[in-house]
């Protein structure tokens, strides 16, 4: 404060937002009024200044954290001998951070994830324990290396696309329908048609295992379930059928994840038994890809007649293997 009358802005009369220490007051009777206001608006914005305020909100995750800042604006403050009016303005600043939330999974999330775990080789149904033909042909010298370990696996999948695949989409059209007489009709005409005991029983075993699976995780409504349960013998494709239509997966991508894991499970086999290195096995899943693919396709349009497992070497190793003197699968 200086001595003198009436009031100085350093950066003009009437212009700008001039600070509080920047104006000059005339001395009076209320100097003392306004310094004790001025004492008083100052301890205001010394506390506001530090004031924090975090609020957060779940379950989104967001967090919003608003930093409250106070300036004086003098600009319509006016003094006099008698009176003195002040105006504080208050501005606030807010700086938000915002983490979303994954969006909720959609049935087709719902119905991939059940696909990949039927495919899945950990699946517990055995599968793993089974060569179908593979390890009586390399006993027999017809598969020594990588070469001949495609060519065999090739020709296997081209049996399963228009054998089992195909009755695959027949019993998956008929859990769709609910036809009980049509699931035990065209399961027994599938066991009637398998090459040797040894592969009978395999589907057998995996149909099994895999049904008491699908009762054990509740997959699918009860009533279906316990269709499924008084099927007797119970062969793979009706409860791999069963598993893909229950989960709403479309026939199309349901058959080509059945002949991938076949395949897959073939190029196991031959791992271990030939045996492969890991790049060559995968170098043979990743040639027939395109093969896998139209296998599918073509299964999902075969009428039902024209399924055929017709494969008369596989059925005469598999029939050796029965007795093959020694042996790493049970079939």
């Amino acid at each position: 404060m200086s001595t003198g009358t009436g009031m100085d802005m350093s950066t003009g009369r009437g212009m700008g937002t001039p600070t509080i220490t920047s104006m000059t007051m005339a001395t009076g009777t209320t100097t003392s009024t306004i310094t004790t206001m001025i004492m008083r608006i100052t301890t205001m914005v010394t506390s506001m200044r530090t004031t924090m305020v975090t609020i957060t909100t779940m379950p989104i995750a967001v967090t919003t954290t608003a930093t409250v800042a106070t300036r004086m604006d003098t600009t319509t403050m006016r003094t006099s001998t008698s009176t003195s009016t002040s105006m504080i303005m208050t501005t606030a600043t807010i700086t938000t951070t915002t983490t979303a939330s994954p969006p909720a999974p959609t049935s087709t999330g719902t119905d991939l994830l059940a696909l990949l775990h039927l495919a899945s080789p950990a699946l517990p149904i055995g599968a793993f324990s089974y060569s179908q033909g593979l390890e009586a042909a390399i006993d027999a010298g017809l598969v020594h290396d990588a070469d001949t370990a495609r060519g065999w696996i090739a020709a296997g999948l081209d049996v399963a696309a228009r054998g089992e695949a195909v009755f695959l989409a027949r019993q998956y059209r008929n859990w769709q329908a609910a036809d009980t007489a049509a699931l035990v009709d065209c399961n027994d005409e599938l066991l009637a048609m398998r090459e040797s005991a040894e592969l009978r029983q395999e589907t057998e075993q995996m149909g099994w295992s895999l049904a008491r699976l699908l009762d054990d995780l509740a997959w699918g409504p009860e009533s279906a379930r316990a269709v499924l349960r008084a099927i007797r013998p119970l062969s793979l494709p009706t409860a791999y059928a069963y598993a893909l239509q229950s989960a709403g997966v479309a026939l199309h991508e349901g058959l080509q994840a059945w002949l991938f894991a076949w395949t897959e499970n073939q190029v196991g086999a031959a791992l271990k038994a030939v045996p492969l290195g890991q790049v060559a096995g995968q170098r043979i899943l990743f040639g027939l890809r395109a093969d896998i693919a139209a296998g599918a396709a073509r299964a999902a349009i075969t009428h039902a007649d024209d399924a055929s497992t017709f494969a008369p070497m596989l059925a005469t190793l598999s029939a050796r293997h029965e007795t093959q003197y020694s042996r790493l699968f049970r079939s």
